[in-house]
C-alpha cells in the first residue's frame, strides 16, 4: 500500500464494534447515494457526502425507539381519527431528488 501512496489508518483497540458501525454506514451511503449519483470530481463528492451526512443524522429514520432520528426527540403521536384520515404530507427533495424528506403540513 505504501508504494501506491496509500496510508493505513488503524482502528482503536478499545473499539471492537467500530468496524461494523462504519461498514453499515458506508453500505447505507453507497446504496442510498453513491449508486444513484454520477460524481464528477472530489469537490462534488465531498459536497454530496456532507449533504448525505446531514440527511442521515437529522431526518432519516433509524431502527430504534419508534424510528426516532438520532438528534431529535420522539415525535408526538397522532391519536385523533380526524387527523389520521386526512394527513397532508409534503415532500422536500435533497441533492437533486436523490434523497427525499417527508413532513406533515402545518
Amino acid at each position: 500500500l505504501a508504494d501506491a501512496g496509500i496510508t493505513v489508518v488503524l482502528s482503536g483497540i478499545q473499539m471492537p464494534r467500530m468496524n461494523s458501525l462504519i461498514e453499515r454506514w458506508v453500505q447505507t451511503c453507497r446504496r442510498e447515494l453513491l449508486d444513484r449519483t454520477l460524481i464528477w470530481n472530489q469537490r462534488h463528492l465531498l459536497h454530496a457526502l456532507h449533504k448525505y451526512g446531514q440527511f442521515y443524522n437529522a431526518h432519516r429514520p433509524h431502527q430504534g425507539i419508534a424510528n426516532a432520528r438520532p438528534l431529535h426527540p420522539l415525535p408526538t403521536p397522532i391519536n385523533e381519527p380526524d387527523k389520521l384520515s386526512r394527513l397532508d404530507i409534503h415532500r422536500h427533495d435533497h441533492l437533486g431528488g436523490t434523497l427525499h424528506e417527508y413532513q406533515h403540513a402545518a
